[in-house]
């Protein structure tokens, strides 16, 4: 079965590098933000990989999606539309760390802080 279609319009090659700038910006927030988790002097503890591993894979997906769209068949339609499904949902699960992340901080601090009197 041949994937390519003749009557299938292409992507315009401007609203695909846009595209690609913004895959790229996102990627590169998401990567300083796990430099900057893992540089932090705080002890790792086990419940933390329930974080990172919704971070890691939403980082694997972003790549993913990256190169599909740095290859020139993604001006075909069809693959520019599964490069952005597949950068979405890296997204949303990096995003879905991340929040992870700061509800497990904030739940640390929360049982570590005494209230002033108490």
């Amino acid at each position: 079965m041949d994937e390519h279609n003749p009557k299938e319009e292409p992507i315009e090659t401007v609203f695909r590098n846009g595209t690609i700038t913004v895959v790229g910006i996102l990627l590169a927030f998401s990567l300083g933000f796990v430099t900057h988790w893992a540089a932090n002097p705080v002890p790792w503890r086990f419940y933390d990989l329930f974080a990172v591993v919704p971070i890691l894979v939403g980082i694997a997906a972003q790549m993913r999606a990256l190169s599909l769209l740095l290859d020139i068949s993604s001006l075909r339609r069809h693959v520019y539309e599964r490069a952005n499904r597949i950068f979405m949902a890296g997204l949303i699960l990096t995003a879905c760390g991340v929040g992870l992340a700061i509800l497990l901080d904030v739940f640390e601090v929360a049982s570590t802080v005494t209230l002033p009197g108490a």
